[in-house]
């Protein structure tokens, strides 16, 4: 491996009911750009006994992307939102000052069926002047982000800019990502085509990527920012993002997410007083680990 690029397989996390396999952060690589946390959740499936249930838990200044690749979930959180979630849509939740939420499987699937769930749960990393904003939830359909097609490729804009195009999710910084699926082998030039720091994260396939060859549940960071040309074998499936990275450090202590301890410890304490806000009806709690 050259040293410029770091390759960084899936390394399983228990979460409940849910084997996930985490990608960031890395014990050599905690950001990309202002992304700080991403889990592959799945493939796997749900049904009688093996339902997803995550219950009410709280996040502190950061934003969540979650986007599913097959089946559903129902999102329901501090602010009122209850938003089911399907393949290809997103569902943008910007914690802020402080919001919590749950994830479980909707009810109408919940039928003695078994049923298939795959994606990524993301968190993205606020500016230091807005890790306490107000607290927001946006969700968009898949058929209102950017798709477009170029030969072999067909490449959805999930967030932020890249390509002369623009993701409506309102991102807080300057990032991108990008769902790219190929039914033949091509070549995506990035060069001057995205801002930042670059990761690559194989969901099936393989690609050759600044000069590496990445596979099927690992992540390549390249660090030299926009360079890099992906040579992309035929039937992958990979998600590009990144962006600019801030100039401070970021803690992470279990949801929460920010430039300094205080405020973490703060929303600890605040959370095990159970003095936050919560979803309305809902009686569950996850307990600060």
């Amino acid at each position: 491996m050259s040293n410029k690029d770091l390759i960084i397989p899936e390394r399983s996390r228990d979460i409940g009911d849910f084997l996930v396999g985490r990608l960031l952060p890395f014990r050599e690589k905690r950001m990309v750009g202002p992304f700080v946390f991403m889990d592959h959740m799945g493939p796997s499936t749900v049904g009688p006994g093996h339902y997803m249930d995550i219950g009410q838990h709280p996040h502190l200044g950061l934003s969540t992307l979650t986007f599913l690749l097959e089946g559903e979930m129902m999102h329901e959180d501090s602010l009122g939102t209850k938003q089911r979630i399907k393949p290809g849509s997103v569902n943008w939740m910007t914690a802020g000052s402080g919001v919590t939420h749950t994830e479980r499987s909707p009810i109408d699937l919940r039928d003695g069926g078994s049923y298939p769930i795959h994606g990524y749960q993301i968190w993205v990393a606020l500016p230091k002047d807005k890790e306490l904003i107000s607290p927001s939830f946006h969700h968009f359909e898949a058929s209102q982000l950017p798709y477009w097609e170029d030969g072999a490729a067909a490449i959805t804009l999930v967030a932020g800019k890249g390509f002369g195009k623009e993701s409506p999710v309102p991102v807080h910084s300057p990032l991108f990502m990008l769902d790219i699926k190929v039914s033949a082998d091509y070549d995506l030039e990035i060069a001057e085509q995205l801002q930042g720091e670059i990761g690559i994260a194989v969901v099936d396939g393989e690609v050759n990527a600044c000069d590496q060859i990445v596979r099927k549940d690992h992540l390549l960071v390249s660090k030299v920012d926009n360079q890099c040309a992906l040579k992309i074998k035929k039937d992958s499936h990979i998600l590009v993002f990144g962006g600019d990275p801030f100039p401070e450090k970021r803690y992470i202590d279990w949801n929460f997410v920010f430039s300094e301890k205080e405020p973490i410890q703060m929303a600890k304490e605040r959370w095990i007083k159970k003095d936050w806000p919560m979803v309305s009806g809902d009686t569950s709690y996850i307990p600060w680990p």
